[in-house]
């Protein structure tokens, strides 16, 4: 290989990485409320402010637009999208569905080994966790993390890279995670009740893909999608709730 083409792999690398932590830094000030809904983002500040050329910071803004935090405007440039509750609604709602599908072809083409042992350490870890009576900051933390593992493993286990890309498409926004409502009322008595309604769910659908039950998987899994729908409803009674969701600021509430 000539030095030419070597040089130019590495500059493509190195604007793909700085395309990389523009889009990051980018959605870390959109889902901080830094740049509000409603706001036209100022692309010249922005590669001042990020220090990278206009080029990644373009390929950043497209991306998020495709995450759908952002609008494209009909004359140019992009303003920070505004969520309705029917919008989250939706997007836990189509997680479910994804990830009903990937626990149904887990169960129905098999899980492979490596995948099936991830999960039932996740599954492990988070029984340790809730066999604590009273659940501090570091548990949930710990929670998120392993919970956060389990659906990523999940995704895997369908055997499907297609699968996957929608998956990870879908849980891009702050409100379809997975952990996008884990500490919604973590301060109240209930809190570890509902994880341990929801990890009631996480046993009994590895349990489905062991024992090759492909529609007892899905219909888990799309249930369990439902956990999430609750405790962004429960946020949204108090502003104290909200403050717990990532990108609150991005919710327009009904009736304003």
């Amino acid at each position: 290989m000539s030095d030419n083409v070597i040089d130019l792999a590495a500059a493509d690398d190195a604007g793909a990485s700085q395309t990389v932590r523009a889009q990051g830094r980018l959605r870390e000030l959109i889902v901080s409320g830094e740049l509000a809904p409603g706001a036209r983002i100022p692309e010249l500040a922005l590669v001042e402010r990020l220090g990278v050329s206009r080029t990644p910071v373009r390929a950043a803004l497209l991306r998020l637009q495709e995450e759908g935090l952002l609008e494209a405007l009909p004359g140019g440039g992009f303003v920070v999208r505004e969520f309705s509750e029917a919008d989250i609604h939706d997007a836990i709602e189509l997680r479910g569905t994804l990830e009903g599908l990937a626990a149904r072809l887990a169960a129905e083409r098999g899980c492979g080994a490596v995948v099936l042992a991830g999960l039932r350490d996740c599954l492990a870890r988070i029984d340790e966790l809730l066999a604590l009576q009273t659940l501090d900051d570091a548990a949930f933390a710990s929670y998120a993390e392993q919970n956060g593992r389990f659906h990523r493993l999940l995704a895997d286990a369908a055997g499907s890279p297609t699968v996957r890309r929608q998956i990870d498409r879908a849980v891009t926004l702050p409100f379809a995670s997975p952990n996008g409502f884990v500490r919604v009322g973590a301060g109240a008595p209930a809190a570890r009740d509902t994880l341990l309604i929801a990890q009631a769910q996480h046993h009994a659908v590895v349990d489905a893909i062991v024992r090759r039950e492909g529609a007892r998987a899905e219909n888990l899994m799309r249930e369990h999608a439902r956990i999430a729908r609750g405790k962004f409803d429960e946020a949204l009674v108090t502003q104290l709730g909200l403050q717990a969701v990532p990108g609150a600021g991005l919710i327009r509430r009904a009736g304003r």
